[in-house]
């Protein structure tokens, strides 16, 4: 095995690795962009789990529609907005405060952004009588 003058062999050495030839620093080669929509399709699923988890919707209540979301990106933070439906009756300020925060925290973890915001809108609330209700034609 060849080594070059004055690196250390396989298993030497503790220190940290050579820089590749004609690669500038870590620092001055870029930086890993996350658009907006990636982060609102991350903020969907985090939002779909908490919804099930937080605002449990028994399958009695009709099928919510799916979470929708958008998301503004800037300076290592994010806003979410998000709309979704809840069941009726519930504690919905509760809910929507800990469906917010499962949101800011898995989108953090996920991205890496700070989140700034995380704004909910309750597209409609889902009653007893919304399971029974289908489509005439």
């Amino acid at each position: 095995m060849r080594t070059r003058p004055g690196s250390p062999s396989v298993g030497e050495g503790s220190g940290p690795p050579e820089r590749a030839a004609g690669l500038p620093p870590p620092a001055e080669r870029g930086a890993t962009v996350i658009p907006g929509r990636v982060v609102a399709r991350v903020a969907v699923q985090a939002a779909r789990t908490a919804q099930s988890r937080r605002a449990a919707v028994p399958p009695d209540r009709g099928a919510p529609m799916t979470p929708s979301a958008s998301a503004a990106v800037g300076a290592g933070s994010v806003r979410v907005h998000l709309t979704m439906d809840l069941p009726y009756p519930t504690d919905i300020p509760g809910v929507c405060e800990r469906i917010q925060q499962d949101v800011a925290e898995r989108v953090a973890r996920l991205t890496g952004f700070r989140v700034a915001e995380v704004t909910l809108t309750v597209r409609r609330l889902l009653t007893a009588a919304d399971a029974g209700r289908g489509r005439v034609r």
